[in-house]
């Protein structure tokens, strides 16, 4: 029998990371769960996942901003399912705030989770990928890591780098049958993207509903959300062997956003 390929999906308790883990247990991989929540919510969460795809799933509480707990969820993934065949740095926050008035400890923060984890990850997962032969990074970047938007100084900074890291690794990982490469969602109705509203609706002085139509959806020309379900099936495709020569990119999902 073939060996089941094991992913780890950072940030993977909620939102667009659940909606991935979901996807890549669907489709026959062990998965290792990290985010935060309640303890009896995650094991419900995981024991569930586990039952309907069939397949392993843990789960690993690292804070995305400790390179040391990164560590440690690597070496538990590594013993509870013996390899780590793809990662999905998915781990984010967002703070939305004028630069003048943008707090401190909240670009770091925000550069920490959303950049820095994504290599602390990858540093450590990419020798067994490169020996293996085999191996997939999937970064999940934003619209933002490719055009910008006001108020959102950090999180713009930080998808845009993490845009450059997924080119960058792409290339040291070419010749290695290691794809690296960047999902750029537009907006997705996450519990991230609904606490920033109302920071958003402040800061703009205008209304929460127009937060969502004139500003989340103004510069999606097809005027919807994108779906995490959506997301999760691009995931599984950039897994497969049809998307073996598709590396270094960033791939837009955002109903036009960046065509424009």
């Amino acid at each position: 029998m073939t060996e089941k390929k094991t992913t780890i999906v950072t940030g993977s308790t909620s939102g667009i990371g659940l909606g991935i883990a979901q996807a890549l247990a669907g489709s026959g991989m062990n998965v290792m769960l990290n985010g935060f929540g309640e303890a009896a919510d995650i094991e419900r969460m995981r024991a569930e996942l586990e039952a309907s795809a069939g397949v392993g799933v843990a789960y690993h509480g690292a804070d995305m901003t400790k390179p040391q707990e990164i560590a440690d969820l690597v070496a538990a993934t590594r013993s509870a399912f013996g390899r780590i065949d793809v990662i999905v740095p998915n781990a984010g926050i967002q703070f939305v705030s004028p630069v003048e008035d943008f707090p401190i400890e909240k670009w770091d923060q925000i550069i920490q989770i959303n950049l820095s984890s994504v290599f602390y990850l990858t540093r450590l997962v990419l020798p067994e990928m490169k020996q293996r032969g085999w191996g997939r990074i999937i970064n999940i970047a934003s619209a933002h890591g490719l055009v910008a938007s006001p108020f959102k100084s950090a999180y713009v900074a930080a998808k845009h780098g993490v845009v450059g890291f997924t080119k960058t690794i792409a290339l040291e990982a070419a010749q290695h049958g290691v794809t690296c490469n960047a999902i750029c969602p537009a907006y997705v109705l996450t519990p991230l993207v609904e606490r920033q509203i109302p920071d958003t609706a402040k800061a703009r002085g205008i209304t929460e509903e127009e937060v969502k139509r004139d500003v989340l959806l103004a510069a999606q020309p097809t005027k919807k959300f994108v779906e995490v379900e959506q997301i999760g099936a691009l995931a599984v495709f950039l897994c497969g062997n049809s998307a073996a020569q598709i590396t270094g990119a960033a791939l837009s999902m955002d109903g036009g956003w960046t065509a424009q």
